[in-house]
């Protein structure tokens, strides 16, 4: 173990605090001092007691070197501070402390200052709240965190202050273990964090605020961890700016854009990303009461047909699967309720049976135990003010939690409004080990997440474990930069296994010549690298059937071109022949970027690439299984199935050219910037590429 691992396990699990500053580190020292296990010391030299405790005047007087010191001094104290801490060998500092990198350059080199005379100390920040431990107590936090402890609970770690002490501050019983408010990240970033407490006992799950990544493999090499250990990773990510440093000529690079590569990476890792603090809160609390389905079908009772019907709504849209019972189970439902009730799934139990502690287990165990992977009830608790005995609510909560430990499958207790589950009954469920979900929609989402993380987890974690991480280096985007003719980069992609049209490159004076020599109908193109988006500059014609037809073309492109592109020196087109039975068109790109390395994109092709977006992004390398998956995910995938009668097209064969592609990036991975081939068009026995657009560094 390194020293500074070694000493950011002091710091987060530590025997003795010491508290330097003034106001901040008094409510600080006085609110760890009622609740810590262990010592508590107060520094500073203006004080006679600092939270209510006898104050040391310096650092050198107090009893031994501590563990754990929550500084809240003036910037300009700080750094010797933080040097004298060192030498002494103090395991850490959370340094509240403000005015270092966050005001740019002018706080850039007291940063650098501050970080030199932390040495091999665990530094938390500058400019953090600090960090907690719930688990012993110790909470070095300038604000309110409460007076409760918890044995076991999430991990929070965020690159940011405000958030974390919000979410400290829910009214949802999530149980927390640890809260790191990462600052500035001078010294420890958060894959630093997350290396540490995905070991602990006492974490459940672990959540992320992030908006940067500073280390993307030591990261993925701690997700990869936590997915084989069980410990699921939430994350909340901030920020969707352009990816890359320069402006991209292809598709690939608009699509691909720094918010999508880290989509991309979560989904390799296994993690969750959530869209809300809320999600994210009720989620942890699912996976951490709960834990994780093996798979997305739910059983849903409800006790009113409207939330029977919102929820089949909602869970479609977040891909639950709403299975109906088998014919034994529903005859077995048919058995237990009333003639009013029909047993489907979401199953209305309706309020016959509300509240009836002896028919009501067997109800809800005879559905659950039909092979679902999961099960909720939805309920709402009224308060006191409007209904004084809860008794009848909560026996039907009972009745379901004592049915989802009797079948072994996850479960959750959600009511339409994230106000009404009170906290006793809150209590009551989690102490049965079901969840309490607050509002319809975030409570779906949480199981939803759960689940996606639970067969995630079935596909990585294999009796080899999670398959190595790594990315495939790109080359520096500022370097300058060239587009390969596209009959060039046509005939790159034909000889690493990528099919073409049939085609050939001709004077533009010579076309009448050779067109007897053509099968039409054809296409033809402007050959000019410096036409990167013919059909904008109508360098394209498609479908023609003749010679005449050919020729006409060529003088109405050289017209158009010497309109819309006069500096264009126009001299060759390329003719080939027209791809006929099209089933479908993708767009098949490759991107490159300094963090990520490669990114595939995988999109429905055509001139509305962009407009509609449907796309996904993959990190390479990918394997066969991702890249089926990401086309699963395209709304296009349908037209590859067959729709409406027409053929299927060979989606192993569509696997293989993406596979190529690939293959060719990480070839040329040296001089690569950037690769299109917008459309490849599918037909039932062919992937053919139907335009290409290669940027490469220039040598």
């Amino acid at each position: 173990m390194s020293a500074l691992r070694h000493n950011l396990r002091r710091l987060l699990s530590p025997r003795h605090i010491a508290f330097i500053g003034g106001s901040d580190a008094d409510f600080s020292a006085r609110q760890c001092a009622a609740l810590f296990d262990g010592q508590v010391w107060g520094v500073n030299p203006g004080r006679n007691s600092l939270g209510g405790l006898p104050c040391y005047n310096s650092i050198e007087d107090l009893p031994e070197a501590p563990d754990a010191v929550f500084l809240a001094t003036p910037r300009a104290a700080a750094t010797d501070t933080v040097r004298c801490l060192s030498r002494m060998g103090a395991g850490g500092v959370a340094c509240f402390t403000a005015g270092f990198g966050e005001l740019g350059v002018s706080g850039q080199q007291a940063e650098a200052e501050l970080v030199a005379a932390a040495g091999e100390m665990a530094l938390v920040g500058p400019n953090c709240y600090g960090v907690i431990n719930f688990t012993n107590g110790a909470l070095l936090w300038p604000f309110g965190a409460g007076d409760s402890r918890c044995d076991k609970g999430v991990a929070l770690i965020m690159q940011s202050g405000m958030l974390p002490a919000n979410l400290i501050m829910n009214d949802r019983s999530v149980p927390i273990s640890y809260v790191v408010s990462a600052g500035n990240q001078a010294v420890l970033a958060i894959e630093d964090y997350m290396d540490l407490l995905v070991d602990e006992a006492s974490v459940t799950a672990i959540g992320l605020y992030i908006e940067g990544i500073r280390d993307i493999h030591k990261f993925a090499e701690v997700a990869i961890r936590a997915i084989t250990a069980n410990k699921p990773v939430v994350v909340l990510k901030a920020g969707k700016s352009v990816l890359g440093s320069s402006i991209s000529i292809t598709h690939t690079g608009s699509l691909a854009g720094a918010d999508e590569a880290f989509q991309a990476l979560f989904e390799q890792l296994g993690m969750i990303r959530v869209n809300s603090p809320v999600e994210m809160l009720e989620t942890l609390k699912f996976l951490s009461v709960s834990g994780a389905p093996k798979g997305n079908r739910l059983a849903v009772f409800t006790c009113s047909g409207g939330d029977a019907a919102m929820v089949a709504d909602y869970c479609e849209r977040v891909g639950l699967e709403l299975s109906p019972p088998s014919a034994d189970c529903a005859g077995n439902l048919a058995q237990r309720l009333p003639d009013i009730a029909t047993p489907t799934n979401p199953l209305d139990y309706t309020t016959p049976l509300w509240g009836n502690s002896e028919a009501m287990p067997g109800v809800f165990q005879a559905l659950m135990q039909d092979d679902y992977d999961a099960a909720v009830v939805i309920q709402d608790f009224p308060p006191p003010r409007i209904h004084a005995d809860n008794s009848l609510y909560r026996s039907d909560a009972s009745s379901f939690i004592q049915a989802c430990n009797a079948v072994g499958i996850p479960g959750a207790v959600c009511s339409d409004l994230p106000e009404n589950i009170d906290r006793e009954t809150r209590d009551l469920v989690i102490a049965g080990g079901v969840t309490p979900l607050q509002g319809l929609d975030s409570g779906l989402d949480a199981i939803a997440n759960a689940c996606r993380y639970g067969m995630a987890r079935e596909r990585m974690v294999g009796a080899d474990g999670v398959p190595e991480f790594r990315l495939i280096a790109a080359p520096d985007r500022q370097a300058a930069s060239r587009i390969v003719d596209e009959w060039q980069g046509k005939t790159r992609l034909q000889a690493c296994g990528i099919d073409i049209p049939a085609g050939q490159v001709v004077d533009i004076e010579a076309v009448r010549e050779i067109s007897g020599q053509l099968s039409f109908p054809v296409v033809l193109k402007a050959l000019s690298a410096e036409l990167p988006h013919k059909s904008e500059v109508g360098a394209v014609r498609v479908n023609l059937q003749n010679a005449d037809q050919l020729c006409h073309a060529v003088e109405a492109m050289r017209h158009s071109i010497s309109e819309a592109a006069p500096a264009v020196d126009f001299n060759q087109v390329l003719v080939e022949s027209m791809v006929e039975d099209v089933i479908a068109e993708l767009m098949i790109g490759i991107n490159t970027d300094a963090q990520f390395g490669q990114l595939l994109v995988i999109a429905s092709g055509g001139v509305l690439v962009e407009l509609t977006r449907d796309a996904t992004t993959l990190l390479l390398p990918a394997s066969d299984a991702q890249i089926y998956s990401a086309l699963r995910q395209l709304r296009c995938f349908r037209l590859l199935q067959g729709f409406r009668g027409k053929p299927a097209a060979d989606i192993d064969r569509i696997i293989s050219s993406i596979r190529a592609l690939i293959g060719f990036a990480e070839s040329q991975q040296a001089s690569l910037v950037e690769i299109d081939i917008n459309p490849l068009m599918i037909t039932p026995q062919a992937c053919i590429a139907a335009d290409v657009m290669i940027r490469e560094i220039t040598t």
